[in-house]
């Protein structure tokens, strides 16, 4: 039986695989034309996968390519003479595997050469191609070899430009070169590398952007899974999936995963969003690879915090430039992307939950002021006897918390100011649907200037929006934005609360109708200094 591949390499007869049918027809189309193709994105995006069907496809089709496959990883400290040493292993290697499967043996002149060939630097592995081509045409006739580089980001230092300068000299040589099309994969672009940038050693390059799975690449991979198990999921459940990934391919698979090999349900039940919640849930609390990669990318710079809570926070948002080194970074990472208005957005709302989540303080010292000695209630006391959440109330607490705790908010741990009222807002109600047994995550409209808390409890949902105030005109359209989403995911409730970090800030707790839609509204106030008169 065939399962969700999120563990390195994925195989047709083990996995449920997305076939990328015109991603493929396109990169074979440039590999045709002799292109010197680059391939870069964030681990766990089906680089090393993709390239290795298009390969097999193209193989398939025509003898003409001969294809060399070659990862980079283990090379980054090596010395140039034992990088080029290795690396003609490695390509023998692969040269012997493309004759085994094709049922031939090397020529014997070609065997002599191989044998005799010893690769010391940049100039003999250009030298290798040149007579290399010459024997395999002796032997096959036209042959055009295609040099795949996996885990290119490994290359050592001091080889890079020398590199990438003889790659640039054998394609701009005549068109019967060797090799013919050259495909470099990695994580970090060239120009990330930090070679001699007094060149442009790689300007010939091709750039290939591999895209995250649409809607219907993932029905079309669950779908796959319901025709030979014959256990369905509901079309909700595909495309909240699609929704809170935004189609990142481990991420698919691996709530995928959960839900067909891990939550137990029975194979004659079908996956339903109440499944979704739970393992969503799960998903959100492990450490799997790539949420650990996530976590320990967005540490790796103290800068990251604020920019990344600006992109959250405000609707202006942040501008996307490459010409940035924290962009750049964070772009490198998978963690941010340009959006269609050119700012910055967080990827996807299952990354953003993380990244609130991990900037967050573990203990505010706030916790036991949610609720006053005076009114004697707890978090299960706004949940009602008949199951449904006393959100208003609950919200209006909060409000008044905030009120109550006064200049004492700046002496939470570790957070900045003006992010402060929104991580105790998170906390204070992840804290709560813990409590009453619900289930709660980000919903992530337009990837910056908005938190769209979805809590879902006993089969209804209730949608608190936050924001930073940024004036009368975004905080009034603000309500018109919650007011489409309650729409859009048929919610029972909504909340929309707004903090105001001004001097001198107006309070405001309203209760409007939009489009039929009751909306409770909330500017809370923050203090930012503390008074002097204390």
């Amino acid at each position: 039986m065939r399962r969700f591949g999120t563990q390195g390499r994925v195989y047709p007869g083990r996995h449920y695989i997305v076939s990328r049918t015109e991603e493929i027809a396109d990169i074979i189309t440039r590999i045709e034309e002799g292109r010197s193709i680059v391939l870069f994105a964030p681990r766990q995006t089906g680089k090393t996968t993709f390239f290795r069907f298009a390969l097999d496809a193209l193989t398939a089709t025509s003898s003409t390519y001969f294809p060399i496959q070659l990862n980079f990883e283990a090379y980054k400290n090596l010395s140039p003479s034992d990088f080029y040493d290795a690396f003609y292993k490695r390509v023998r290697k692969e040269i012997e595997q493309v004759f085994q499967e094709r049922g031939h043996m090397p020529a014997d002149a070609l065997t002599r050469f191989l044998d005799s060939t010893k690769l010391t630097n940049h100039i003999s592995m250009m030298e290798f191609f040149e007579e290399f081509a010459g024997f395999l045409d002796a032997q096959y006739g036209e042959q055009k070899v295609v040099l795949i580089i996996d885990e290119f980001d490994g290359i050592p230092q001091g080889v890079l430009s020398d590199f990438l300068h003889t790659l640039r000299a054998i394609y701009l040589s005549d068109e019967e070169r060797c090799p013919h099309s050259v495909g470099i994969v990695g994580v970090k672009s060239i120009e990330q590398l930090n070679y001699d940038r007094s060149v442009s050693p790689f300007n010939i390059q091709d750039e290939f952007h591999l895209r995250n799975f649409t809607l219907q690449q993932v029905q079309e991979l669950l779908m796959q899974y319901t025709d030979e198990i014959g256990q369905p999921f509901a079309s909700e459940v595909i495309e909240v999936l699609h929704r809170q990934t935004a189609g990142q391919p481990f991420l698919v698979n691996r709530l995928a995963q959960i839900f067909t090999e891990e939550l137990e349900i029975p194979k004659t039940e079908t996956i339903t969003m109440t499944h979704f919640a739970r393992g969503h849930a799960q998903l959100l609390e492990e450490n799997n690879a790539n949420l650990m990669h996530l976590i320990t990318n967005i540490n790796r710079d103290p800068r990251f915090e604020s920019v990344l809570m600006r992109i959250v926070s405000y609707e202006r948002g942040v501008q996307f430039s490459l010409r940035s080194e924290i962009i750049t970074e964070l772009a490198t990472y998978g963690v941010i992307a340009k959006g269609a208005d050119g700012m910055c957005e967080i990827v996807n709302p299952i990354y953003q939950h993380c990244i609130i989540q991990a900037f967050q303080p573990l203990i505010n010292g706030l916790e036991g002021e949610y609720f006053s000695q005076e009114a004697g209630v707890d978090f299960i006391d706004y949940l009602t006897s008949a199951g449904t959440l006393e959100m208003e109330a609950l919200l209006d607490n909060f409000k008044d918390f905030i009120a109550r705790v006064g200049y004492r908010i700046l002496q939470v741990p570790d957070t900045p100011q003006e992010f402060v009222g929104q991580y105790l807002l998170y906390t204070y109600l992840d804290q709560f649907v813990r409590v009453v047994g619900g289930g709660m995550y980000l919903e992530v409209q337009t990837g910056r200037g908005r938190i769209d808390l979805l809590i879902q409890h006993n089969r209804r949902k209730y949608i608190v929006e936050t924001k930073i105030w940024e004036g009368e005109r975004r905080y009034q359209s603000g309500k018109a934005q919650l007011a489409a989403y309650l729409k859009l995911e048929d919610a029972a409730e909504g909340y929309y609360v707004v903090f105001d970090h001004r001097a001198d800030p107006e309070p405001r707790t309203e209760t409007e109708t939009f489009d039929d839609f009751t909306i409770r509204s909330y500017v809370v106030p923050v203090m930012q200094e503390k008074p002097s008169s204390l």
